[in-house]
């Protein structure tokens, strides 16, 4: 699951979970439920009985005769507003390039590849190379202009320059040559596998 798809997760179950509280809540006061059943209301929750309201006419308008009032209900409504546009754009905006065209410029027409394909093809040629021990691949950017994020886990006796090396001239050098296409930004972390101390003597 990615990072975006579990946080996105999360926040609606939070969402959902609250705004079924919540429901639950009013029905039970609506209902009449707490007498019925003899049941106990949550500390001070205001709808106890079909009677009852959530906000007095007091305590709605208790402060709109301050000069502050309106100005911070503006202000709180608009940070509302765009936070939510905020988190609207962000799901709209794509973080991964899907269906790119390959086949030089300009490309072939019709033949297109899977961003999750050419991951997929580049993470098992770069297990192949010697000091790594897993390889994670990730494609971002847009459909012309893919990028690549590897994050390569390395043995704990391999030197990082030469695998380097190995992999540019390797694994990427042929994504960019059977795609077709002249460059193939590429954004590489290295770590290196968990292992235990050795002891020196």
């Amino acid at each position: 699951m990615k990072r975006q798809s579990a946080a996105n997760r999360i926040l609606l179950a939070l969402a959902g979970l609250v705004l079924l509280a919540g429901g639950i809540l009013i029905l039970a006061g609506g209902l009449d439920l707490y007498r019925r059943w003899h049941l106990t209301p949550p500390a001070g929750w205001p709808l106890t009985n079909p009677r009852s309201v959530l906000l007095s006419a007091g305590d709605r308008t208790r402060w709109t005769d301050e000069g502050w009032w309106w100005p911070v209900v503006i202000a709180v409504l608009a940070v509302i507003v765009l936070l939510a546009l905020w988190g609207l754009l962000a799901q709209l905006r794509r973080t991964h390039p899907g269906r790119m065209p390959i086949g030089g410029t300009p490309p072939t027409e019709g033949v297109e590849l899977r961003d999750h394909a050419l991951s997929d093809v580049i993470a098992a040629d770069a297990r192949q190379l010697p000091g790594v021990h897993q390889v994670r691949v990730q494609m971002t950017g847009r459909a012309h202009h893919p990028q690549c994020r590897i994050t390569l886990t390395l043995t704990p006796d391999s030197e990082p320059g030469p695998i380097l090396q190995a992999l540019c001239h390797g694994p990427l050098e042929r994504a960019r040559q059977s795609t077709g296409w002249a460059q193939l930004p590429t954004q590489a972390r290295l770590q290196v596998t968990p292992h235990k101390p050795h002891r020196a003597e």
